[in-house]
């Protein structure tokens, strides 16, 4: 199996990018965390976090990577900076000082280098933020943790930082209190980028911010994308934020990758009834008449005993025989689209045209 999504993984980097070389490439990523029961603790299961994952990142480009709560998105983010430890599979980063690394087996000086490059913007800009510490401390932690700067030098790039993202420098002696959602979320940013990264997880970064609020930080996104040659991977659940600022689409279900496209072909052109349901529960402002939402029955498959075959064939509106016995590969359907159905090329499912 390790062999076949490997290669998968190869044929999607070199269909559609021969001249480069993926920045972030993750093999067969697993994460499973045990189930322990009785006073021994002993293992009785596992919780299939992250479940034989494989895609691609390209430098300079943003991957969105959507689906349900508990799907697994966030735990994905987390191995790649192994901020958890995977429990198996390849994360290969492309270093500028250590060059083409496997994340998943490097030493903890290794890993110290590794995230100068690559960092993360955490969900919560209220709990993910010291309140105890100034603006000054917050930002200019990663850069005393890895000795880039300290004394004089600490401040002028922690105001070099502020000013980036949008805050004046004199604040940096102010606490979080003081700050509304979206201004401590620039901090967070303003920390993330404090090393210069190449490559940032966005962690749901405007899930629990305001509409208005939420457009800026994603303009502030793409400005320094732009500025500072930045690499995303941008976890989310709202699709039409994803379609906004994602080069291309990953859709995970229950630990798994279910579908991968560029963007507009993804929205235009779902080959995955999962992302069929997903693209109808997108709310439009628009009063004309449209497509009834799409239902799907039941509930989501438990990923500490999920189901046999195709995970979805429970709550799948074109289940077959073999969708209940059978696990589906994930192969390409058109160029650079790739899908885990048994269906997918005889299935004509519903797009969402206007947010293509």
């Amino acid at each position: 199996m390790t062999e076949q999504v490997d290669t998968l993984s190869q044929i999607q980097v070199n269909d559609h990018h021969q001249a480069q070389k993926p920045l972030v490439e993750t093999k067969a990523l697993k994460k499973h965390f045990p189930i322990q029961r009785g006073l021994l603790r002993r293992v009785v299961g596992h919780v299939k976090a992250v479940d034989e994952v494989s895609f691609y990142v390209m430098e300079g480009e943003t991957l969105g990577l959507v689906g349900e709560s508990g799907c697994g998105k966030t735990t994905t983010g987390r191995c790649l900076l192994r901020a958890i430890m995977p429990t198996s599979g390849e994360i290969w980063f492309d270093d500028p000082k250590l060059g083409r690394v496997n994340i998943a087996e490097l030493d903890r000086e290794q890993l110290v280098q590794v995230r100068r490059n690559m960092r993360m913007i955490f969900q919560d800009p209220y709990a993910s933020l010291n309140p105890r510490m100034t603006l000054l401390d917050i930002v200019g932690a990663p850069l005393k943790a890895m000795g880039i700067a300290r004394g004089k030098e600490l401040e002028r790039r922690v105001a070099e930082m502020l000013e980036l993202v949008g805050l004046r420098p004199e604040y940096m002696r102010r606490y979080p209190h003081a700050f509304s959602g979206g201004q401590r979320q620039r901090v967070g940013l303003a920390r993330a980028l404090a090393p210069h990264p190449k490559f940032l997880v966005c962690d749901e970064p405007v899930s629990a911010l305001d509409v208005s609020v939420q457009a800026q930080i994603l303009n502030l996104l793409q400005e320094l994308q732009e500025e500072m040659g930045l690499t995303y991977l941008f976890v989310a659940h709202d699709l039409s934020v994803v379609a906004h600022i994602s080069d291309r689409v990953a859709v995970m279900y229950v630990g798994k990758m279910v579908e991968t496209a560029p963007t507009q072909e993804l929205f235009l052109s779902p080959k995955h009834p999962y992302t069929e349901a997903l693209m109808s529960a997108i709310p439009r402002p628009d009063p004309s008449p449209r497509e009834k939402r799409i239902l799907l029955r039941g509930e989501v498959a438990s990923p500490a005993n999920p189901p046999s075959g195709c995970y979805f064939h429970p709550r799948c509106n074109y289940v077959k025989d073999i969708c209940r016995t059978k696990e589906p590969a994930f192969e390409e359907i058109s160029p650079g689209h790739y899908a885990k159905c048994h269906r997918a090329t005889e299935l004509a499912l519903s797009g969402v045209a206007t947010l293509a």
